[in-house]
């Protein structure tokens, strides 16, 4: 069958205006050997690596249809790892900007991530109040831990000791065993949500809740016998004791138990909390944009100060005649933590922070988010006494601070304006770099002025503002309308403008040059306009639209309806009746015959202009319509809605053509360019996404068909869990995904391609089937091998489980040939102790199965002991040989020089500066 009507395919080009998401937090990154200079921040579903120093984008590291909720650099500073908000996590190389690895296990959005000392484990944690360890190097889950009530709001792991610390919204922190996969201890002390822990010094633990103040214990083993809890600290820096009550405690290898607080000058509840990887500046802000920094003091600083506070309280008691006795105390919190300079923001509210200590270890770096779509860098002298901070960088000119209302292109389609409830932006559209910034009140409808020099803005108070574009100057601010500017409509003759606001009006202004006011010496004129007719309505004008021919003018009303005039004499024409709630978009094709409109009802409404007969009703979208164009010269239009979507129809067939998954939230306007090449959309997520359209055929069969795998596929991943007989505390940290099932789907038709061809080796010259031959394989062992090796490393769980169990037998049968002959041994001995562990009970009870598994025990044993041999023996062997090599040569390698290397450049530069301060002094 042919094609009866062919469609260009629209495809996504880029997004603009995103400088940071307010949902994510911040990170610092180190690109280049340079740290403290270069921040990722999420951007929607991608991510974004912003140069402080040049204020320009240096990374784009993109990502699926989800956003990213959560960020964390890996501890060897070449990975970063995503948490995204269908739960599953992404770690990139950050030198290729290449996605290496992809876990999926958490059932709602993650919320934080945390490496381990050597980046080999990455723990995650979510919504669904699971903590899930995943192994970065084997890509595969390790624990699952679940006991959490509530969001799990941080994790960390200790450094010394085998555990993971957790916290979480249901107010408690837990101590998780590893080893064991299970929790120990529980800190019940907090009386609100916890929002966040951090380690300080490998000693201590930083807790913040709902209160005003953060709670410090301290976690030392168990066989320690000094008890840091037991000091007096005084009250006059703002930090107290007393042990918390409740503490629940069973078998642990560690002692958790409170030491003081510190009380934040803050109000409301801690929205962050953070520390540097040093662990030894804390920084936390609440409510109140405010960023505390507290830095905690080395061994000997503490000793100082403690010794100073010693002398002082002896001098005060021998001036009031006292005499004190010689105390030998311990540095209490008093005494270890020293409050630094807090960081206010002005505008905005803080959404997080993120820290790094300098090279020389006194200059800290604070890097900010806003939820105005803005970034900003911070530094602070540590060691200095009454020091500062300074703002180094404000990445904020690059994007609205607000949410796009209004967006339009220019006539020769290079140019975007957008508007929002502060400012108006231009845009190239080739680059998608802002090109100049008008600041003005909240603008609700824009338009450009034929020849794109101007731009005409309509005001929420009504006022029509002429936008000079090439000085970024408001040229006049006309009282347009009593109340909202709804709309505005150039003239078919590009002479005028009409406007539609909420005062129930329609103004027609027609277009002058008038002699510059404000320039009186120059004879140049700028652009005016001039008010020439005025139609009153019953209700407030939502939309209003001029037929390309000139003959009618369309205004959408409050009441549902859409009443039609003729242009020349403004005589009521028609009305459009039929929609249940108000008209919020509509246009008129480019040859005056059919007029779409869209409705908060969340229809799309086809109408002849001829005589006002709906031509057919659609059910557009999941909430109300929002925007509507069609595309010039075509009955085809595009439409956007709070859904978050981006739809193309035809007006003829009534069909729609491709759905776009534009927005993230709401979408709130689109528009078309007059070439009909491009389509841009903005909405609450505050990016501006562009479409292009390309030379792809699009059919509607297989574009329909393509939608309904992807609702099939959604309802997979969000369906019920695979279920074992007989395994009801089977607790793994993946979950089932499509690519688990289409991975169990390869693998039975691996073992049924295998069951047939296997009899057949025998034969003269027997072919194997065309699926091997595709595969290059020729015999069945490396058909199966070929098969396990191409499932994800985070899938062969999930597969496994979803075999049945006839077939778990038959793969059971062919593990032994592979384990002889050395295929991928890791990966069949992992397949073999997997399935060992899920049908134990089964397999125990066959007998025709005993003898495989004491097959598979003595081999798998054989050959793990002889690749563990060769390993060790290729490590001793290198190890001589680089013994050798610098015994000969008089070199160091490795570690060793590069430890060298960098004391030589730290004492470098430390001459550097210390001639620099010379001269200066000089």
């Amino acid at each position: 069958m042919g094609l009866t009507k062919q469609y260009l395919r629209y495809a996504p080009a880029g997004s603009f205006n995103i400088i940071a998401s307010s949902n994510c937090n911040v990170v610092f990154v180190t690109l280049e050997g340079q740290e403290g200079r270069y921040v990722a921040v999420a951007a929607c579903e991608d991510i974004i690596v912003w140069d402080m120093r040049l204020g320009e984008k240096t990374l784009v590291l993109t990502g699926d249809k989800y956003e990213v909720t959560s960020l964390c650099p890996s501890p060897n500073k070449q990975h970063l790892a995503a948490g995204y908000l269908d739960g599953t996590v992404k770690v990139f190389d950050l030198k290729s900007a290449e996605n290496t690895i992809n876990f999926s296990g958490h059932r709602g959005a993650v919320t934080c991530l945390a490496y381990d000392e050597e980046g080999h484990r990455l723990a995650s944690g979510a919504k669904d109040t699971d903590v899930i360890v995943w192994d970065v190097v084997a890509e595969c889950g390790l624990h699952r831990l679940t006991g959490h009530k509530g969001i799990i709001t941080q994790v960390c792991y200790l450094k010394e000791f085998n555990v993971l610390i957790s916290s979480s919204k249901d107010s408690f922190i837990k101590f998780w065993d590893l080893d064991t996969s299970h929790c120990f201890k529980t800190l019940i002390g907090h009386i609100a949500e916890v929002w966040g822990l951090t380690l300080v010094k490998e000693k201590y633990l930083v807790t913040g809740c709902g209160d005003n103040e953060l709670r410090v214990w301290s976690v030392v083993p168990i066989d320690e016998t000094t008890d840091v809890s037991e000091k007096t600290i005084s009250n006059t820096e703002g930090f107290v004791t007393g042990e918390e009550p409740g503490d629940v405690e069973g078998v642990s290898p560690l002692k958790c138990r409170k030491v003081g607080s510190v009380l934040r000058v803050g109000r409301g509840r801690v929205v962050s909390l953070t520390s540097d990887l040093t662990g030894h500046v804390v920084a936390c802000h609440g409510t109140d944009n405010m960023v505390e920094l507290f830095h905690f003091c080395s061994d000997e600083d503490s000793q100082e100060r403690l010794k100073k506070r010693q002398r002082k309280e002896r001098k005060k008691a021998a001036n009031a005649g006292e005499v004190l006795p010689e105390q030998t105390q311990q540095p209490g919190l008093n005494d270890e933590v020293r409050r630094l300079a807090a960081i206010k923001v002005d505008k905005g509210k803080l959404k997080s922070i993120s820290l790094v200590m300098g090279l020389n270890q006194s200059v800290l770096c604070v890097a900010l988010i806003l939820n105005t779509n803005c970034v900003e860098l911070y530094s602070l002298q540590v060691g200095a006494k009454d020091a500062e901070h300074c703002c180094l960088r404000k990445i904020s000119s690059q994007g609205h601070h607000s949410e796009v209302r209004a967006i339009d292109f220019s006539s020769d389609n290079l140019a975007i304006a957008s508007a929002s409830a502060e400012s108006v932006k231009m845009w190239n559209r080739p680059s998608l770099s802002c090109l100049r910034t008008v600041e003005t009140g909240y603008v609700l409808s824009i338009c450009f002025v034929p020849g794109d020099r101007h731009l005409l803005v309509g005001m929420k108070d009504g006022h029509l503002l002429i936008v000079d574009i090439a000085t970024g100057d408001i040229l006049e601010d006309i009282p347009a309308h009593n109340k909202e500017l709804w709309s505005i409509c150039l003239m078919p003759d590009q002479r005028g403008c009409v406007t539609g606001g909420g005062d129930a009006t329609v103004k027609f202004w027609q277009f002058e040059l008038i002699s510059d006011k404000n320039n009186t010496e120059s004879k140049a004129k700028v652009l005016s306009v001039l008010h020439m007719r005025t139609l009153k309505l019953d209700e407030s004008v939502l939309v209003v639209r001029i037929s390309p021919n000139g003959r009618l003018i369309a205004a959408s009303l409050l009441d549902s309806t859409v009443q039609i005039f003729f242009v020349d004499t403004l005589k009521f024409f028609i009305s459009l009746y039929g929609h249940k709630l108000p008209v919020l978009c509509m246009d008129i094709s480019s040859d005056s015959t059919i007029i779409a409109t869209g409705s908060a009802d969340r229809n799309i409404k086809i109408w002849g202009l001829d005589f006002g007969d709906c031509h057919r009703s659609l059910f557009a979208h999941d909430d109300s319509v929002t925007g509507l164009q069609f595309v010039p010269r075509t009955h085809q239009f595009f439409t956007c809605g709070k859904d978050g979507r981006v739809k193309q129809w035809d007006a003829d067939s009534f069909d729609k053509i491709i759905t776009l998954q534009a927005h993230h939230g709401q979408a709130y306007s689109l528009a078309v360019s007059p070439n009909g090449q491009y389509v841009v959309s903005c909405g609450s997520d505050r990016v501006l996404r562009l479409f292009e359209r390309t030379a792809e055929p699009l059919v509607l069969e297989d574009e329909a068909e393509e939608e309904r795998e992807a609702q099939e596929n959604e309802a997979l991943v969000t369906g019920e869990e695979t279920v074992v007989p007989g395994q009801i505390g089977l607790n793994l940290p993946s979950k089932k995904t499509v690519g688990s099932e289409k991975a169990a789907e390869q693998l039975l038709e691996c073992l049924e391609v295998c069951r047939e061809f296997r009899p057949k080796l025998d034969e003269y010259k027997a072919l194997p089937p065309a699926l091997m031959t595709a595969y290059q394989a020729s015999t069945p062992d490396d058909f199966l091998v070929e098969i396990l090796s191409r499932i994800q490393s985070s899938d062969l769980e999930e597969a496994l489980l979803l075999l049945p169990f006839t077939s778990v037998c038959e793969l059971l049968n062919q593990l032994p040939s592979l384990i002889k002959k050395g295929y991928q041994t890791e990966l069949v001995c992992r397949t073999m102790i997997f399935l060992f562990r899920v049908h134990h009970g089964p397999i125990v009870n066959n007998q025709s199965l005993l003898s495989i598994v004491g097959q598979l025990k003595k081999l798998a044993f054989s050959k793990v002991n002889e690749l563990r041999d060769l390993v060790g023996y290729n490590l001793h062997g290198l190890q001589f040989l680089q013994r050798e090599l610098e015994a000969r040569e008089g070199i160091q390698l490795f570690r060793d020089v590069t430890l060298e290397k960098r004391k030589k450049d730290k004492n470098k530069r430390n001459k550097e500066r210390a001639t620099k301060r010379a001269i200066m002094m000089l």
